[in-house]
């Protein structure tokens, strides 16, 4: 083998590293760009679960709890919204604190009249 065919063959070498390694840079931000969506992804649906929770006690709440508790307060890293647009119908939404524009949650609940029941 002359010495210009050992420079070829190493200059090949190299550049099937340089290739090597570039996949391999690629693959590891693909899987750590994976991880982190999982990582979001279960964060998201640990705080869906959270308010799901809150807006299932909200739901239970007398007529009377629910008037004191009209308007919007934050209960933890979450904003809660009770608003009556009808007598006997209320509407719970539930939002992240950070993101108050964003309602994740809601429903409307009917309560009677306190002097309609039966």
């Amino acid at each position: 083998m002359h010495p210009a065919e050992r420079g070829v063959a190493l200059l090949e070498v190299l550049v099937a590293l340089v290739i090597l390694a570039t996949a391999a840079i690629a693959f590891v931000e693909l899987v750590d760009g994976g991880t982190r969506a999982v990582t979001q992804a279960r964060k998201r649906e640990r705080e869906l679960a959270d308010e799901d929770r809150l807006l299932s006690a909200y739901t239970l709440l007398a007529r009377s709890a629910l008037d004191r508790r009209l308007g919007t307060r934050d209960v933890g890293p979450y904003r809660v919204s009770v608003q009556r647009p009808e007598p006997t119908l209320y509407r719970l939404a539930m939002s992240r604190a950070e993101a108050p524009e964003i309602e994740d949650l809601v429903t409307v609940v009917f309560r009677q009249e306190q002097g309609h029941a039966p």
